[in-house]
């Protein structure tokens, strides 16, 4: 079904050429769009009467009436004032333009219905193959999935803004499977990179924060050859975007490929999650620090352990930051100094961050 607005657009841009006036109405006589002030009065049953008539056209009371049709079904009546040959004319190319906006649009939706289906896995093999040829999308280009996360939900603006970016490409396709995530299939030439896809999402971000007003995280999966795999790199976009809210909260582009040892804690289960802090540290969570030391530490991860970088940035003598980690070393049995040990808390930091990311998600 094509939306008032374009119906009412279309009909604007042929009474502007010929000068000739339209209404369109469903069905069942209601108007949907005119480029008339008043609409002719008792003219619904007329409509009606029209509609259930076998005639594809009739000249009434001044008018000329047309029908379109979606699949042998009549969709919608257009009258164009006047009856003369010219105003047939005209409305014979008003019905037809309005026709074949029709069938763009199913086509569309077909796609879209399509993609959806790919992404979420709901296709067999041979199902995947047979649709998109009937639906020209070529099978064999190279791809990688985009998910655009929206603060609000149903952000239309933003994902008309998307549409609007990736609208030159027949290979491209941007849908919805939720009400807070736009998905972006986007191909991707033989000549382009990683670092290329990081570009394309780092102007996503910058025209929907311009255009659409919106704050958004986008998250991107892997380069797959042909559309079999897009379901995925579908997934590792929607890894990418959960693992990136919980150990990247900073970012608002996240990689799958750079999620680095974030993806592999993710998908531990928390048991085993709950039995490695405890070994470690004896029932206590390495987060029980005050804020100072948190600091302390991370600033000293930063620095890739170098003491005296991390105490100048820290505007902290030396010795100071020696005592902290001193102090530390004594809570914890592990010395931060020490390669080993660095790496142990460090990921148990980021364990504690995934085991408070899943809580919240149970309430």
């Amino acid at each position: 079904m094509i939306s008032n607005q374009i119906l009412q657009e279309t009909i604007d841009g042929i009474h502007a050429i010929t000068k000739v006036d339209f209404i369109v109405m469903d069905v069942d006589g209601r108007v949907l769009a005119k480029t008339m002030e008043d609409s002719p009065a008792n003219y619904e049953d007329a409509v009606v009467a029209f509609a259930e008539s076998p005639a594809e056209s009739q000249s009434l009371l001044g008018y000329q009436f047309f029908k379109v049709n979606d699949d042998k079904q009549i969709e919608y009546v257009i009258m164009a004032a006047g009856d003369t040959d010219t105003t047939y004319m005209v409305g014979r190319m008003a019905s037809f333009q309005i026709q074949s906006l029709l069938v763009a649009y199913k086509e569309r939706s077909d796609k879209d219905n399509f993609i959806k289906n790919l992404l979420l896995d709901n296709l067999l093999l041979v199902d995947i193959y047979n649709r998109a040829k009937k639906l020209h999308i070529d099978t064999e280009v190279k791809r990688c999935v985009y998910i655009i996360e929206t603060k609000t939900e149903k952000d239309t603006n933003a994902l008309e803004t998307v549409r609007n970016m990736f609208s030159s490409s027949a290979n491209d396709f941007v849908t919805a499977v939720d009400e807070k995530n736009i998905i972006l299939v986007k191909e991707v030439k033989n000549s382009e990179t990683y670092v290329e896809l990081e570009q394309a999402a780092n102007v996503i971000v910058d025209m929907l924060n311009t255009e659409a007003m919106s704050s958004v995280h986008v998250a991107y999966g892997t380069i797959v050859n042909e559309i079999k795999e897009v379901s995925r790199s579908y997934k590792e976009a929607k890894m990418a975007l959960d693992v990136g809210k919980i150990f990247y909260s900073d970012k608002n582009i996240i990689a799958y490929n750079n999620l680095g040892i974030g993806r592999l804690i993710y998908q531990l289960p928390i048991p085993l999650c709950r039995m490695f802090i405890k070994e470690i540290f004896d029932g206590k969570s390495p987060d029980d620090f005050d804020e100072e030391t948190i600091t302390t530490i991370n600033k000293f991860f930063e620095n890739n352990l170098n003491v005296s970088e991390t105490s100048r940035q820290l505007y902290i003598h030396r010795n100071t930051l020696v005592y902290r980690l001193d102090k530390i070393q004594k809570a914890t049995n592990l010395d931060l100094r020490v390669f080993d040990d660095a790496i142990t808390f460090k990921i148990a930091l980021m364990v504690v961050k995934y085991m408070k990311y899943m809580e919240t998600l149970d309430f």
